[in-house]
């Protein structure tokens, strides 16, 4: 491809709005072009890099056995409401109306559709296990959106479901989907680390995520530095020890002005440990009062994973007053029958705790669980830190940020339950499919190579650069030699099959290569007056040193040079 042909712009300036590292490359390189809040046209060049990470995705499906197929963006909302989904889904699921009124969405994710689609096809369990999967266009009607590619509205994402007879068959799938997104994100240059997390709206009974670190992500990731235990904040454990004190008699202190937990602690010259911590929530027009360990923080994820629940509000003075709970001082003994307690484990197991004492200035000392308060609902709901032991190994947890590249649940039968998709077994009785899904968000995939560079210039890795090689030709009307050397080495790439972009164009060394360095080919070959006298062309390869290579040897040596690129990927490129 001549550049001078191309359709494309770069940007020397740093887009105002543009916040991380991939937004601006992405932006600058003439790779995107904003539209909308969160919705982007994809230029030439980002075009082919997505086509590229497509196909490595395509590949790497079929070889599990999946099967592709494209299911539409716009859905009748009767399908989500058969799961429930429609009501509990918030603002971020774009709801309409056609010409005659019928309530229509726009596909943030297709668990529905594709579950009407197997309950029209599979009848039999002869027909089972399969995997469907597609490359679609989704829209989610994000809040906040962020950083580029990395939080969008419109967005290409590769999704894909399967199914099967019974639980045991979707584990054994789930780990051959586990292992071939490893491999796509290897094939693609991303590294990646795995990490439980939460369900979420999906729903079922478990998920991990694929992450890549990197201190610009939206996540917070809980990892161990001793063994793998690796978990999203949302979902992550800390082991907890316990004293075994006995148990002390109840004690009303008087604590003047002292609400907040460290003042309360200060003041009673105590550790925050050993406070008890009383959050009162508005859930579904219920009240609930979570108790935690006074040091330890409630996460509002696990607490709504366990709840069932989209939305917590904090209750308001007004409420807690009306259900007799005096705020900054509120406590699970003598709680209100019609008060829901839930209690974190920490609270449970952890004696002589000081807690409010439901009037103003006062606490009591050694409050314990069972003997003093109790609640059928003890579950964790703990917010880890860094530094809290790790529950598999008791090493030190450290705390990293990353960005979700990849999703696998297992969905159990949540979605063939609600609608109806069952097969007849070999009894013929009617059962439940289970049921996982898998995704990847293509364009996120792009934009995190960027952020794992720490460079303000763009390097691709070679399985996805949108063309493998540049050729930079530096001469003027009067160097016919050179430009007729130029043409003929871009010749012979072409001929050897190598995908490679010329830059043509009647411009400056330093415009030229301050574009090659947003446009990102991995191996770049100058060649100019200065070159030829040096002994042929200057040869880099992605951040190395410049090399000379002589011209008679030159498409050898690149071949040569790409070939460990790809081995590099283990991938055989010749």
């Amino acid at each position: 491809m001549l550049l001078s042909q191309y359709f494309f712009k770069t940007i020397k300036e740093i887009p105002n709005d543009a916040e991380l590292q991939s937004h601006q490359l992405l932006i600058r390189g003439g790779y995107i072009k904003q539209v909308s809040a969160g919705i982007f046209t994809y230029l030439p060049l980002a075009v082919r890099i997505l086509h590229k990470i497509k196909n490595i995705i395509r590949e790497e499906m079929d070889a599990i056995g999946g099967v592709e197929i494209n299911m539409p963006v716009v859905m009748p909302a009767s399908l989500w409401m058969e799961t429930g989904r429609y009501e509990v889904v918030g603002d971020e699921l774009l709801r309409f109306e056609d010409r005659i009124g019928r309530k229509m969405l726009l596909g943030m994710t297709h668990e529905e559709g594709v579950t009407d689609l197997v309950r029209y096809v599979v009848s039999s369990y002869k027909q089972l296990p399969f995997m469907l999967y597609q490359i679609q266009t989704k829209f989610r009607d994000e809040p906040r959106v962020r950083g580029g590619l990395i939080r969008v509205r419109e967005f290409s994402m590769k999704d894909a479901y399967s199914f099967h007879t019974k639980e045991g068959d979707l584990e054994q799938f789930y780990l051959k989907v586990y292992k071939a997104y490893q491999r796509i994100f290897a094939r693609c240059g991303l590294p990646v680390i795995t990490v439980a997390s939460d369900v979420g709206m999906m729903g079922g009974s478990g998920a991990d995520e694929f992450m890549t670190v990197t201190e610009s992500g939206e996540d917070t990731l809980i990892i161990c530095q001793n063994c793998d235990y690796k978990a999203n904040k949302e979902v992550a454990k800390a082991l907890q020890e316990y004293p075994h004190d006995i148990l002390g008699n109840k004690q009303e202190v008087h604590t003047p002005n002292k609400m907040s937990i460290q003042e309360v602690a200060d003041y009673l010259k105590i550790t925050p440990a050993q406070t008890l911590k009383a959050v009162v929530y508005i859930v579904e027009e219920q009240m609930v009062m979570c108790v935690i360990r006074g040091d330890i923080e409630v996460n509002e994820t696990k607490l709504r994973g366990y709840l069932k629940v989209k939305d917590l509000r904090f209750a308001t003075d007004e409420e807690l007053a009306q259900a007799g709970i005096v705020k900054g001082f509120a406590t699970p003994v003598n709680l209100a029958k019609n008060i829901r307690l839930i209690v974190d484990e920490t609270a449970a197991h952890t004696p002589n705790l000081v807690a409010g004492g439901n009037k103003i200035n006062y606490h009591v000392k050694n409050v314990n669980y069972s003997r003093d308060y109790q609640s059928n609902e003890v579950i964790d709901i703990s917010t880890v830190k860094g530094g809290d032991k790790c529950p598999q190994c008791g090493g030190q947890l450290h705390i990293t940020r990353g960005i979700e590249v990849g999703n696998i649940f297992k969905l159990g039968t949540k979605y063939s339950e609600s609608m109806g998709a069952r097969y007849l077994d070999q009894n013929g009785k009617e059962q439940d499919i289970f049921m996982g899904c898998y995704g990847i968000g293509i364009g996120r995939l792009m934009a995190s190579l960027l952020e794992i560079q720490g460079e303000s210039k763009i390097t691709w890795p070679i399985t996805v650069t949108p063309f493998e090689v540049e050729l930079l030709g530096f001469y003027k009307d009067k160097d016919s030699e050179v430009k007729a050397t130029c043409f003929q080495v871009y010749q012979q790439l072409k001929e050897a099959g190598i995908d490679v972009l010329f830059d043509d164009r009647n411009a400056s060394p330093g415009f030229k290569f301050n574009d090659a360095d947003l446009i990102g080919c991995p191996v770049k070959i100058a060649i100019g007056n200065k070159s030829i006298q040096n002994g042929g062309a200057e040869v880099t390869v992605q951040n190395e040193e410049k090399i000379i290579i002589p011209i008679e040897k030159l498409v050898e040596t690149i071949k040569n040079k790409m070939e460990i690129l790809y081995e590099k990927l283990s991938i055989k490129r010749f």
